[in-house]
Parts: C-alpha cells; structure tokens; sequence
C-alpha cells in the first residue's frame, strides 16, 4: 500500500524591512512564499519553494501590478520536481500583456490510467500493497519530462474589453517506462517495486497493443502557435466579485516547426462572477470545451487544457487540480471534453497583516468533466489484447469497458488564505463521486482555480 505524508509549512519566508511603515505600496514588493516538505515511498524527499514578486509602479497601480514575477523550484530525491521561472509584464511592450514561462518538469510517475475516461478501467487494488489483488504501485505510471519555453501575448483589440491573443511554446517530451531500479532505491526487501518485465503497468500494455505507438513512447517535439480572442470584464484578476472572462482560439502544431506530430486543437472557455454580498460573498463558474480538429495529437499530449495564460506550472486534465479537484490527475483523457467549475466564494475574516490588506476566503466547489470525442480504438482490440503474452491475472475486462463514457464528477472545499490581495494560497479538498475515479484529492498551491 502506498504510505505517504505530507507536512506543509505556509508561511511568509520575510518581510522586507520597510513593509509594517505605512507607506504606498510602490516599486518592487515581495509578495508571499510557501515552502513545502513532502515525503512518498515512490518518489522519496520532496524539498523546495515558490514565491513571488510584484511591481507596483511610480506612482503605485496597486492592487493593480506592472510586472510580476513567479519562481518554483521543488525537487524529489528520486528525481521529480518542478524547476520553473515565469515574468509577466504589462507595460514592457506597450498596450500589451506578454507572459514569458520557462520550465523543466521531471516526472519519474507521471499518471496514466488509458483512454476515453470510463472505457478505461481502474482497479486501484492494483496499486494498494495490502490488497491481495496487488500488482505494483507504478501499475498507473509512466516516466514523462518536460521541458517548456512558452509566451503569451494580449493586446487591446476594440473599447476596454475585447482583447486579442497569441502566443507560442516550445515543449519537448521525453517518455519511457518507470524507472523501477531508480525507484527501489533505499526501499525494504520487502517494499521492492516489481520488474516491469514480469509485471507490466498500463503503459506497457497500450505499447503491447499499438494504442500507444514506439514514438509516441520515446517522447518528442510539440512546438505550437495560438491565435484567439478573449473578453476580460473582471473587476480584479486574483479573485473577481463581478465581471465576464471568455477565451476562444485555435492551438497549431505544424510538423514545420520541427515537430514529430502535426494536429490543431479549437478551445473555448466561458467564466462568469457575480457578487451575492458586497466584498463577502460571490459565485463564479467555469465552462471549457476543447477539442481536436485535425491531425494525431501524441497520447502524453492530450491531457493538456489549452488557454491562453497559465496560472499554475501546469495545465492538465481532466482530473487533478486544474480541472476536477476530486478526481485522480489526468484520469480523463480523449479526443474532446467539456468542463463544469462552480464555485462559491466567501471571504468570512477581513484583517491586516504587516500592513497589507488581507482575508481568509472560504469556497464550496463542484466539478464536472466528461470526453465528448474517444481516442480511436481498434475494433478488434478484444482479439488483440487476448494474442498478448501477458501475466495472469491480465483480464481484458479489468483494462477496458467500451461502453462510452458518463459524467465525472467531485465536490469540496477550498480553503484560500490571501495576503495583500494578489498571493493567495489554495488548499483544495475534494472528494469524487464515483470510486473509478479515485477518492479524495488534496493539494496546494497558489490562486484561484480561474
């Protein structure tokens, strides 16, 4: 059984000296830390930070912002982390926003759990060591790292509202099996991860069975451009009491860029706020479709949700904290999907902490996602599975149902702690409503969902 902790210390790493004087906030301020220490018997020791820097201006735009700058770096022992560095600036290049990101992304368990969200079956006996069904914890995994160079880029298009955006990003995927060796580092005799020669995990039998091709399974290029437009009527961008946010456009991966796939995906994404009590009480809600209109888009990246600005290091789903917060990461993955966010926000504790303006909030959330369009299956994918050569116990019924797929769904509870109005911290619990779909999700980090 999988045996991990996490012990999280949320605090303000310092102060800079001048920040108790009662002064305007201008120029250059720092903006708030959150250091965390994990550990999990898969990955190992998990250390690192992120935090943030904003400036205000001469004279100060606050809670406005001209620049504002985002640095994490957290590292697993065996190897997983995230390295990340991301500026963004509206007054750098005048009239426009341009976000500029940079990262490395070294993922030894990447989670893979097969296409087409409920047509994949998942037995979670499998990964739970106690269960007598148990075949290994990495069964759902597979080793993915990413590298991203990425920009974004929004410009004023008519009146004060309607804005256009383009962008581009560099990615490069290396892909392979989990690295059982690595990972069995500093474990017991009698924790050791089984070979993957004599227990293969989903990765491995999608390989088997052509669903995932060799190429696909080394990883490669994904270089893209992105045109859309968007409506932004918010009245703050950390957490809106009132306006319309609306993104649509279309994503690019043309093999000229020196891609090893070329396909296009179209997105839309529609987001209302309304205000219930002045300053107090909110409701917001997100709806997303995407979908892809042309070419074959790589297995490892259909879990990515196209938009026009990342709020987080990552941007992935359905499932996990991005999109369905109670739902098992990236447990949902097709050719096309719909998503429902809804949230109300309550902000029940107003105070000032060295000087700055600050809250408690407090969000009840409901989410929902579901694949509109499958990743193409052979029909006679049965025959198929049963030509493999492969351990007993391997069911063709355990692996998939093809049966379409129904809504996935989870519920819970955010809890948002907010210093100076623009570092916010979520700790998001959330609990799926169906056990396919895991149990209870749990994470933290930093802002709004949207």
């Amino acid at each position: 059984m999988k045996k991990a902790f996490t012990l999280v210390f949320i605090l303000l790493l310092f102060i800079p000296l001048g920040a108790q004087e009662k002064e305007a906030k201008t120029g250059w301020r720092f903006g708030g830390a959150l250091p965390a220490i994990s550990y999990d018997n898969n990955l190992g020791f998990q250390y690192g930070a992120l935090f943030e820097f904003f400036n205000y201006g001469k004279p100060s735009v606050y809670p406005r912002f001209l620049d504002h700058t985002y640095t994490e770096v957290s590292r697993y022992t065996k190897g997983s982390g995230v390295y990340r560095f991301m500026f963004e600036s509206n007054h750098l290049i005048p009239g426009v926003e341009w976000i500029s990101d940079l990262s490395y992304l070294p993922d030894r368990a990447s989670q893979f759990y097969g296409f087409n969200g409920y047509e994949s079956v998942f037995n979670v006996d499998w990964m739970t060591k106690d269960d007598e069904g148990y075949k290994s914890a990495m069964f759902y995994r597979y080793e993915r790292n990413q590298f991203r160079f990425r920009n974004d880029f929004v410009g004023i298009l008519s009146g004060e509202h309607l804005k256009w955006s383009a962008g581009f990003a560099l990615n490069n995927f290396s892909v392979g099996s989990v690295d059982i060796s690595k990972l069995n580092k500093g474990r017991k005799s009698d924790d050791l991860l089984p070979a993957l020669d004599s227990i293969p995990g989903a990765f491995e039998v999608y390989q088997a069975l052509g669903l995932i091709t060799p190429e696909e399974a080394r990883g490669g290029w994904v270089n893209t451009v992105k045109a859309g437009l968007v409506w932004d009527s918010r009245d703050n961008r950390s957490n809106p009491m009132k306006g319309i946010w609306t993104e649509t456009g279309i994503e690019v991966s043309p093999k000229f860029l020196g891609n090893d796939w070329g396909f296009s995906k179209f997105y839309i994404a529609h987001r209302q706020y309304f205000t219930l009590v002045q300053n107090n009480l909110s409701f917001a809600y997100r709806l997303m479709y995407q979908t892809t209109i042309s070419g074959k888009v790589p297995f490892f990246y259909q879990s990515q949700v196209m938009t026009y600005r990342l709020t987080g290091y990552s941007n992935e789903g359905l499932g996990g904290v991005s999109t369905l917060r109670g739902v098992l990461k990236n447990r949902v993955v097709g050719d096309a999907f719909a998503l429902g966010n809804f949230e109300l926000r309550w902000k029940p504790w107003h105070f000032k902490l060295f000087n700055r303006e600050s809250y408690l909030g407090i969000d009840l959330f409901y989410d929902f996602g579901i694949i509109t369009k499958d990743i193409s299956l052979p029909a006679d994918l049965q025959s198929k599975f049963d030509a493999l050569e492969l351990p007993a116990g391997y069911v063709y019924s355990d692996f998939f149902k093809p049966a379409g797929d129904k809504l996935h769904h989870d519920a819970g509870i955010s809890i948002m702690p907010v210093w100076g109005e623009n570092f916010v911290i979520a700790i998001d619990i959330g609990k799926a409503f169906n056990s396919q779909d895991g149990n209870i999700g749990f994470s933290i980090g930093l802002n709004y969902l949207f």
